[in-house]
């Protein structure tokens, strides 16, 4: 209700391209039928299409190879650079909150959580991120992510390391957005997406029967209430 159209949204981003108050313009957070669909609007207003997607992709949420994104700003259809975020998943692919407190919003003792609050590991030690960012926790999201780690322990690397890296290496990515809580993290992020090797084809195909096991981690709950009225754990819609 009251959302633009696909046609208006594409006629206000050419007049601010026209008047020089912008470049270009992407969209965020979108599936692959609005992606196509504004492409297709602007070129039928002759304005220019978007020139970047930018959703949710790590390990731990391959959703955008598998729902057609990936299809859709690839270079012979819209031709879109895709910009993953949250690449670490809100600090879980750094292996960080494994061990020691719980997260703020999930620890049951008010005394330490305010404690916590006072020293944060990263965003999921905050009171807006942390319940932002339960997605990145559940409890098959955590399973995932430990076998990752693992997995990248047995290579020699960080998790982080890896997280990266394999993120950098899928067709879709045309940009990794980094994100780091202090700056030793954000020192080892840009040493991993500066890396020009290739991850080990074997490590990638362990990497593939992890995410077979587990497909879609942070939509899975253990915590399902019956009052929920059609909604999972984070809010989203079950069909």
């Amino acid at each position: 209700k009251n959302h633009a159209s696909f046609e208006e949204i594409a006629e206000a981003m050419g007049k601010l391209m026209d008047e020089g108050k912008i470049r270009s313009w992407g969209m965020c957070n979108d599936n692959a039928y609005g992606l196509a669909a504004s492409c297709a609007a602007a070129k039928a207003l002759g304005c220019a299409p978007p020139a970047a997607m930018q959703n949710d992709f790590s390990l731990i949420d391959r959703r955008a190879e598998e729902n057609g994104v990936s299809e859709a700003s690839s270079a012979i259809h819209e031709n879109v650079g895709f910009m993953a975020y949250n690449a670490l998943a809100g600090g879980m692919l750094t292996g960080k909150y494994f061990d020691g407190l719980p997260p703020v919003t999930d620890d049951p003792q008010e005394a330490r959580a305010r404690q916590t609050l006072r020293t944060p590991r990263g965003r999921m030690d905050t009171v807006g991120w942390g319940r932002t960012l339960y997605r990145y926790r559940t409890a098959a999201a955590v399973r995932a992510a430990q076998d990752y780690k693992k997995l990248a322990d047995e290579y020699g690397m960080s998790l982080l390391e890896m997280s990266i890296r394999w993120c950098q290496s899928r067709p879709l990515v045309t940009s990794t957005l980094l994100g780091h809580s202090n700056e030793q993290q954000l020192k080892e992020c840009l040493k991993a997406a500066e890396a020009r090797k290739p991850l080990p084809s074997s490590l990638m195909w362990e990497i593939d029967r992890i995410h077979m096991r587990n497909r879609l981690p942070i939509f899975a709950s253990e915590r399902v209430g019956k009052d929920w009225d059609g909604e999972g754990e984070i809010g989203e819609r079950i069909p």
